[in-house]
């Protein structure tokens, strides 16, 4: 394969640099993103940016995907170095890599799931990314649930209208998952991000000072939630 050419290296430099630039105002004004305010702060006309970024939904939606790949890959990465059969191991590892992500990196996080961006909508690009850290989930259930490692619902089957959604959505996720074992999977994913997002937007600033201890405290909850097997 040939080379990148000298102009598309600049070109891939530059579209770095905004990034870069834009992250920083994602740290101190949200995601109420100004190309102006990037390109002034890079000493570019405001309208010699948009040879780059036509737009500043286009800018988001490339910090979006490279925040969801970011959180995607510390999950995986996290998963990967446990043993497939230790499912609550894996649980726990995958939990403290989405929250040592979001603790490192606030400003992506919040634009990952903090409030929706006014006039924003997410293009289908963002999908895949997106999909990455609740599939290392699915991908720990599929294991415990073929090797007979998951323990019985607590609950009742979900109702019937429910069912035909997550029966859609497993079909999604890759399939192979009873639909009350992907609700609870779905229950212990949104619990984490609400329990990331309380710590983070400082919902518990004057509740918990052992935060770690609360973390892990919550986080094997949800294990017992999901049915993931307790270490012998």
């Amino acid at each position: 394969m040939a080379a990148p050419s000298i102009r598309a290296r600049v070109r891939a430099e530059m579209i770095d640099e905004i990034k870069a630039v834009a992250r920083r105002h994602l740290a101190t004004d949200g995601a109420n993103l100004s190309l102006r305010a990037v390109a002034r702060d890079m000493g570019m006309v405001s309208s010699a940016i948009y040879r780059y970024f036509p737009s500043r939904d286009d800018l988001l939606t490339a910090l979006i995907i490279e925040a969801y790949d970011a959180l995607g890959a510390a999950v995986e990465a996290a998963d990967a170095g446990r043993d497939r059969l230790d499912l609550r191991g894996r649980w726990h590892a995958v939990c403290r890599a989405a929250r040592e992500w979001a603790l490192t990196h606030p400003a992506e996080y919040a634009l990952l799931y903090g409030s929706p961006v006014p006039g924003y909508a997410a293009p289908a690009d963002t999908i895949g990314p997106a999909q990455r850290p609740p599939l290392t989930l699915v991908g720990i259930l599929r294991d415990g649930y073929a090797a007979g490692r998951i323990d019985p619902p607590p609950t009742s089957e979900p109702p019937e209208p429910l069912r035909a959604d997550l029966a859609d959505l497993g079909g999604t996720l890759g399939g192979g998952l009873p639909e009350a074992l992907l609700a609870r999977g779905m229950a212990g994913w949104t619990q984490l991000f609400g329990l990331i997002s309380f710590e983070l937007f400082g919902r518990i600033n004057d509740a918990l000072s052992h935060r770690d201890a609360y973390f892990d405290h919550q986080t094997a909850l949800m294990a017992d939630l999901i049915g993931l097997p307790r270490a012998a």
